[in-house]
């Protein structure tokens, strides 16, 4: 709850008071009025003394403790393929326990206050978030009693932080091996962005098979593009240009291998005949080009059942045996990998 002004002074606030403009008005973070609010430690008396006379100022009161039936389901941005997936998941598991599922969308540059007061004005029952939150963003859920989850997080969680994610560098390794075993060496990645954990430990999984079979990591065969068909044909047209091109490319998701496709079409080479593409996601479209990818499964819709489940119980103030999970990814074998050529075609 918070306590509605109308005072006319243009200092004033002209609407509800948040813990947000507390803390901008205190020139101190949310996290710390938090602390404030619960009686915690770590603030020093001089800030305690300022964060509570703007409290008693404003009358700000944390809200009541009634929160709406509803699954929040937040993204940063609903344009990826894989989000009808997630979709689907988090639906299975709402209905099974007669609880709505509401969407929203954080885009990357609204103000964190903003788009977490908003939400927080609809009392979720708990928010599942397919996006990183940042430290005052976990905060005012807190604050407000709302429990959340992370969905596949881009950076390694604080211990705190409940998440379910996938075994992304198992995933990495396990199509690596897949090419080694069939004869390949000359055998390239196409990374993703490197600030994000999960593209890390995919592209350190690949690392890992290669130097076990005793394979060199050819710094000219690892690049990084963005995670489009359109980065991923940019980066293809690169690799095999090389005099000593790569027999296989391994990408780190499936929009990259279907640009790995369209380069190999311009350049007449044929897969996986001239060249194996192995992908990751395994989305649903990837079954039926031709000829189908072979890819690592992310298990998708299981994660945001799984996160969903998580979500909920501790929405009814329960304590789960784990609160980061890692389902484990395996390798859809289909008909884009093969031995290499014996003998490779000249482009």
């Amino acid at each position: 709850m918070s306590t509605e002004h109308t005072q006319g002074s243009s200092d004033e606030p002209r609407g509800p008071v948040t813990i947000a403009y507390i803390a901008e008005t205190a020139g101190v973070s949310i996290p710390t009025v938090s602390k404030v609010l619960n009686g915690r430690t770590g603030v020093s008396s001089e800030t305690r003394a300022r964060v509570e006379e703007l409290i008693n100022r404003y009358g700000y009161k944390k809200p009541p403790g009634s929160r709406n039936n509803t699954v929040e389901l937040v993204f940063r941005e609903l344009k990826s393929l894989w989000a009808v997936e997630i979709i689907r998941g988090v639906e299975r598991v709402a209905s099974k326990n007669r609880v709505g599922v509401m969407v929203s969308e954080f885009g990357l540059h609204d103000a964190p206050s903003r788009t977490v007061d908003d939400m927080v004005g609809r009392r979720p029952h708990c928010v599942l978030s397919v996006a990183q939150l940042s430290d005052e963003e976990r905060e005012q859920l807190r604050d407000k009693g709302i429990p959340f989850v992370v969905f596949d997080p881009t950076e390694e969680p604080p211990d705190d932080v409940p998440f379910v994610g996938a075994t992304n560098w198992r995933g990495g390794q396990s199509a690596a091996r897949h090419l080694i075993e069939l004869g390949h060496r000359r055998i390239a990645m196409i990374g993703g962005p490197q600030d994000v954990s999960c593209f890390r430990a995919r592209q350190s999984g690949y690392t890992s098979a290669m130097e076990a079979a005793g394979l060199p990591v050819d710094p000219g065969r690892v690049v990084s593009a963005p995670l489009t068909r359109e980065g991923g044909c940019e980066a293809a047209r690169e690799l095999l240009m090389q005099s000593d091109r790569p027999t296989a490319v391994f990408t780190s998701n499936d929009l990259q291998a279907l640009g790995v496709y369209q380069a190999a079409r311009e350049l007449g080479l044929t897969i996986p005949d001239d060249l194996s593409v192995v992908g990751f996601d395994d989305l649903p479209v990837v079954a039926w080009v031709e000829p189908p990818l072979t890819t690592v499964h992310q298990p998708l819709t299981e994660m945001a059942a799984a996160a969903t489940e998580l979500a909920l119980s501790l929405g009814r103030g329960e304590r789960p045996a784990q609160i980061g999970v890692e389902i484990a990814t395996t390798l859809t074998v289909r008909s884009s990998t093969a031995a290499p050529a014996k003998k490779q075609k000249k482009l």
